[in-house]
């Protein structure tokens, strides 16, 4: 029997407009089962996105054939049917949008299959529904979050899936979940796994290495070969590969692997976080309750508030028809030199406060200040303050604008009249500290950048600037494992040095590592807010968020509320690690 997909020798490379080939496919082979899940990863640049994009002939291979359910992408007469065949859920959700409203938009796919009205208006109340953003089918797609954008081109996929008629379809989700709350997350990951259960065929090119555990069989690529092909637990036991090619193993399989050191008797392939915790509370000895101190909080000197955020309201559209409340009764408060985590689903107001506090955005109502600078003042200098108070978007290609990386990073420092010696020093510093080769990068064109390249770019771009407070929301969606270690180790650094720090972010293990405090918001107010490994204890709030706690908080609060002699609070593997060994 045929498969569903073949790819057979495929090598492609990208042409720059100077004649320059970048390649990104090299002589590829795979081949894709009816019915299969699988999962493709890789670090940033490894080809899986330009993979993905072979599969509906929205990219040709300069040598090789790929072939959809027998038909060639190099017959164009075949495309409208292989595109038919297979839906794409893009990494960048913008790329995919064209109507006004949510509603026209996720219509708009079945609307050109010629499905009849009727069915139309069904399928995409049950999308939206099943993505949770029925209430929002009236906004301008353009006014929602990037988690949300994501949602809106979810349904509108799931739109053009005949009901009961999956097979022989394939959707290959390119990042899908990477915008999107913890909560999102699973919604969007059951119902992958509810197509695949109907017979459509699953592919998911992910960062995330837990949701690769979902998948039948993990494609593992390379500088644009395949240099793994198996299960999910046969890809995963080989730690030191993956390693090598900067990926990492799922944050439950790190942690097993980790305990097992100190604790043989657990077994192999414990591939969830209930499966770890059963496996710790099956062991034959318990440590006796009494021998740990609990974990208390460092004591250090209080510090006066830098940032003051206080009953802080903000209407997009006011006074409109389109009026959306996205803040109310916000607060926050922080000292200088701290690292704070901004917590919250999707929608909940995150990136609109942090708009506010570099002057984007203009409180409507309550007030925000930032050392010096009140927010609020009609009279403000917007320039001085955003010298002061860095801001890396969610969407790093939406403030990337220059053809060049080095001209980008250069064009913040070069309105302070630098000496030109003081701007190259200062791009390359800024580059270094977020792991781009000056000399490599420097001259390349900075639409040709794979996205997590062109996070680093926009995040340089903002330190080249030497700021005082740096913003960053989402800094590590998009990024691979290595690149993702190496970010949040750069960005420690930084904050060592005396540089504030707040990130919003979905990615709980990202809060977890880097951050000393933590604010939570929900639909525009502040839900809960204090130290990180405290509030990471609070499972059924944050559940209720849209959130949920980091895996080894997880295994920790588990294993206390079992008689475990554990301190409440822990986020880090080094800390778990340490108790669990001084209690045996």
């Amino acid at each position: 029997m045929r498969p569903l997909l073949e790819l057979n020798a495929v090598t492609y490379a990208y042409t720059l407009p100077n004649g320059e080939r970048i390649p990104a496919l090299r002589g590829l082979s795979l081949q894709v089962e009816e019915g299969e899940y699988v999962a493709l990863i890789g670090a940033n640049g490894s080809g899986k996105t330009t993979l993905a994009r072979h599969l509906n002939a929205l990219l040709i291979p300069d040598d090789g054939h790929v072939t959809i359910a027998g038909m060639d992408t190099r017959d164009a007469a075949h495309h409208a049917a292989i595109r038919q065949t297979v839906g794409m859920v893009f990494q960048r959700p913008e790329d995919q949008i064209v109507a006004t409203t949510v509603e026209n938009d996720v219509a708009f796919g079945a609307e050109n299959m010629g499905v009849p009205p009727a069915e139309i208006r069904a399928r995409v109340k049950e999308s939206l529904d099943t993505v949770g953003m029925w209430e929002q089918r009236l906004r301008p797609p353009h006014l929602l979050s990037a988690g949300q954008m994501q949602r809106v081109v979810l349904a509108g996929v799931l739109a053009m899936q005949s009901p009961n008629r999956l097979g022989g379809h394939c959707i290959v989700f390119d990042e899908a979940t990477a915008m999107l709350d913890p909560a999102g997350r699973h919604a969007v990951r059951a119902i992958m796994a509810r197509l695949h259960r109907e017979g459509a065929t699953i592919i998911a090119i992910t960062h995330a290495m837990e949701e690769a555990l979902d998948a039948e069989r993990v494609v593992v690529l390379d500088h644009g070969h395949i240099v793994m092909d198996d299960t999910p637990a046969r890809v995963f036991a080989a730690a030191g590969t993956l390693r090598d090619l900067g990926l990492d193993l799922p944050p439950v399989v790190q942690l097993a692997e980790t305990l097992r050191s100190i604790l043989p008797a657990l077994p192999p392939s414990l591939l969830s976080t209930a499966d770890l915790i059963n496996a710790l509370l099956a062991l034959p000895y318990r440590p006796p309750k009494p021998s740990v101190p609990q974990k208390t909080a460092a004591t250090t000197p209080m510090k006066l508030p830098f940032i003051t955020v206080h009953a802080l309201g903000y209407t997009y559209l006011r006074g409109t028809p389109l009026a959306h409340r996205a803040l109310q009764q916000a607060n926050l408060t922080l000292a200088e030199g701290t690292a704070h985590g901004l917590l919250g689903a999707t929608g909940s107001g995150k990136s609109t406060l942090l708009q506010h506090l570099n002057g984007l955005l203009h409180p409507q109502e309550g007030s925000a200040r930032v050392g010096e600078f009140d927010l609020g003042d009609p009279h403000l200098d917007a320039r001085a303050v955003r010298r002061a108070v860095g801001l890396a978007f969610q969407l790093p290609e939406r403030q990337i604008f220059e053809q060049y990386v080095g001209d980008e990073i250069a064009y913040g420092p070069r309105l302070l009249d630098l000496s030109r010696d003081e701007l190259r020093e200062r791009v390359r510093w800024a580059m270094a500290l977020v792991g781009l080769d000056f000399e490599t990068f420097k001259d390349r064109y900075t639409f040709s950048l794979s996205g997590g390249e062109k996070r680093k770019v926009a995040l340089a771009s903002i330190l080249a600037l030497q700021p005082r407070v740096l913003l960053l929301d989402e800094p590590t969606a998009g990024l691979d494992p290595g690149s993702r270690r190496d970010l949040l180790a750069r960005l420690h650094a930084l904050n060592q040095t005396g540089i504030t720090l707040i990130l919003s972010s979905h990615q709980m293990d990202t809060i977890a590592a880097l951050t000393e405090q933590v604010t939570v918001l929900a639909e525009g107010t502040t839900a809960l807010e204090g130290r990180t490994g405290i509030v990471f204890t609070r499972a059924e709030r944050l559940h209720s968020l849209g959130l949920e706690a980091p895996v080894v908080t997880q295994v920790a609060e588990a294993l206390r509320a079992n008689g475990w002699p554990l301190p409440t609070g822990l986020v880090s593997e080094k800390e778990l690690v340490k108790y669990i060994k001084d209690a045996y």
